[in-house]
């Protein structure tokens, strides 16, 4: 597992570098406005992925071992092209950016279509074309962006959609061809019992998951409607930072979860997440350290005048990221061991301190509002995953302190490979 995980890490450092590449790139050429405007957009996209994801998700990957590939890919596929039409549709009505409801379809369509492959490549834990596409997602979407803007000399925000699109239609397509080589095209049928276990699968994760996306993404929808869209882009920069280190912690939880699908034993799946909780607690450790050493000028030389306040909403929404990034890897040992109830609850929880915070702090504090009511969400839902897991398993420091002996044991399967 843990060599896995350095592989795993690996492509998660570059996602990091491009990602943030990106987000230099789109703060310094389209500024608050413009990063605000990318945020709603992607934020509509992602809430459509989660509907998509009921059967292109982690059920594609939870019953890749248990069924016919031919019969989820068949499901999947549908439900992602039927979703990718009608949600963004449906967002139309709201008038939350939709003049770029064309660019919410492709990005929704494809973006499915690519996670069911990827889901697919997790649920037979090919982990490596896992983190080739992974990465990819970021590289070709860069190198798209700069062929549009430099090739072509094309300057609007729009830019960043097309190539996001085009980036996708590549990678889903590729993936398709290095699936549908080893699948038997007679085999492709309907069955009731497919249909049946991924959509209950499916839409008990996804619930949860959904839930917890709008504890993620409610204050940019609160921050535009009572501060303006650039207040959305300057907050955004805090929030990529977040999801920058969970980009890598959560590479982490994507082998706990291979591993624990496809683990019968309960105790080896425990030990293997109590593994996890001490790799990703010292990055977490390492994570806050780094945010309160650089200087705030840095982040403004960086990101332009307009997000010189980016260092103090990092550190306000440190403590709640830190919770997250930890309570991640119990998440989702409950995920694979089947038990979606506590993350149904914990995200409904943390979705209600969310609505009641943004309504209270966002009106009366901006931007340090969200903040508030962000970290306030992360903690709560953090805290009732923990209580959970703590309540079948006793409680050690050691699960979050990494030993001599840990070290030894990493060396020695490094070496050895």
């Amino acid at each position: 597992m843990q060599l896995t995980i350095i592989k795993t890490f690996i492509s998660r450092f570059l996602i990091l570098i491009l990602s943030f590449g990106l987000v230099i790139f789109s703060t310094n050429m389209w500024g608050s406005e413009g990063k605000g405007t990318i945020s709603i957009v992607i934020a509509n996209a992602a809430a459509v992925s989660f509907f998509s994801s009921v059967f292109s998700g982690s059920s594609t990957s939870y019953f890749a071992s248990r069924f016919k590939i031919e019969q989820i890919l068949l499901y999947a596929y549908l439900w992602s092209f039927f979703i990718g039409l009608f949600v963004p549709f449906l967002f139309s009505f709201t008038s939350i950016q939709d003049e770029y409801l064309f660019y919410l379809i492709g990005i929704s369509i494809f973006s499915s279509l690519l996670s069911t492959n990827i889901s697919l490549f997790i649920g037979t834990q090919n982990i490596r074309k896992f983190n080739v596409y992974t990465v990819l997602q970021q590289l070709v979407h860069v190198v798209f962006i700069s062929l549009l803007v430099y090739g072509f000399g094309k300057k609007d925000v729009s830019v960043y959609f097309q190539a996001q699109i085009a980036c996708l239609v590549v990678l889903s397509v590729t993936s398709f061809f290095q699936i549908i080589r080893k699948c038997n095209l007679a085999e492709v049928s309907f069955s009731r019992a497919v249909a049946k276990n991924m959509f209950e699968y499916g839409w008990k994760t996804q619930l949860s998951a959904f839930v917890q996306f709008l504890n993620y993404r409610l204050s940019f929808y609160f921050l535009e409607y009572f501060e303006g869209i650039a207040s959305v882009g300057i907050f955004s920069i805090g929030v990529t930072f977040s999801e920058a280190i969970w980009t890598i912690t959560r590479s982490i939880a994507v082998v706990l979860y291979s591993d624990v699908v496809n683990t019968k034993s309960r105790k080896k799946s425990v030990k293997k997440t109590k593994e996890a909780l001490k790799l990703t607690s010292i990055l977490m450790v390492a994570f806050v350290v780094g945010v309160i050493v650089v200087p705030s000028e840095i982040y403004q030389m960086i990101f332009g005048k307009e997000f010189r306040d980016t260092k103090e909403i990092i550190f306000f929404l440190s403590p709640g990221i830190c919770a997250i990034a930890v309570s991640d890897m119990i998440g989702h040992y409950f995920s694979g061991i089947r038990e979606l109830k506590i993350l149904n609850i914990k995200s409904i929880v943390g979705l209600v301190v969310t609505v009641i915070f943004s309504f209270i702090a966002i009106p009366r504090w901006g931007i340090l509002g969200a903040c508030f009511a962000t970290t306030s969400s992360y903690l709560v839902s953090s805290f009732i995953l923990f209580r959970k897991f703590y309540r079948s398993t006793p409680f050690k420091v050691s699960d979050y302190m990494i030993s001599m002996e840990d070290i030894r044991l990493l060396k020695q399967k490094i070496f050895k490979k």
